[in-house]
């Protein structure tokens, strides 16, 4: 599905959902175990190929090793790509995924109902569910963003961030790829990303990976 598509289709199922649930009684048990109750003692946990730190670390490194485990890394990438295009695209969509005054479990279950009908992978629904019980709803963009680094790292990607004054012109760009592929190291692959920030003045802000 195109993200548009996508997009249509995710406003109209969490709509009807919810006035689904809004006239009859909660849903009873879960139809999918919570991403965290996945990650069982007797279940070996999957180690991340880069360290993400903070609240959306946490819940990004345990999505990796229950996607990892269930083979959906890729799938679960491709989901919350869409999902985030949609987020961001549809305000009033965004508003209401991040509403704290509806009820947790309301939006858990609705989440995870949506999920599946547009067939997402189990451990994206998962994830939806654990970010809705947990009132952790609004660190959704934030997660997505750590799932999407350490997906950058298990292909051997390395991320690195350019901040610039002014655009950079061709002939700079190469120059400054050149000299930052020498920090990579056996089958690594450079990605940049940059933006402009007329506040520095002047100069450039290299990020690369942690540092």
């Amino acid at each position: 599905l195109s993200w548009r598509h996508w997009l249509s289709l995710l406003i109209t199922l969490f709509s009807d959902i919810c006035e689904k649930f809004r006239f009859s009684t909660m849903a009873t048990a879960n139809k999918l175990a919570l991403l965290s109750r996945s990650l069982s003692s007797t279940t070996q946990f999957v180690k991340p190929p880069v360290q993400v730190f903070g609240l959306e670390g946490r819940y990004a490194t345990s999505l990796y090793s229950a996607a990892s485990k269930l083979k959906q890394l890729d799938q679960v990438e491709k989901d919350l790509n869409a999902l985030q295009v949609a987020l961001k695209s549809n305000v009033s969509l965004r508003m209401a995924v991040t509403n704290p005054i509806i009820n947790k479990k309301l939006m858990s279950n609705t989440l995870k109902e949506t999920a599946d009908k547009l067939k997402m992978a189990p451990a994206t629904a998962n994830l939806l569910g654990l970010l809705a019980d947990n009132g952790r709803l609004k660190n959704l963009d934030t997660v997505i963003n750590a799932y999407k680094t350490i997906m950058a790292a298990h292909r051997g990607e390395v991320v690195c961030e350019v901040v610039t004054a002014k655009p950079l012109d061709s002939s700079q760009s190469k120059q400054l790829e050149s000299a930052l592929r020498s920090f990579l190291k056996g089958n690594q692959q450079l990605k940049i990303t940059s933006r402009v920030d007329p506040s520095i003045i002047g100069g450039l802000i290299v990020s690369i990976g942690d540092k």
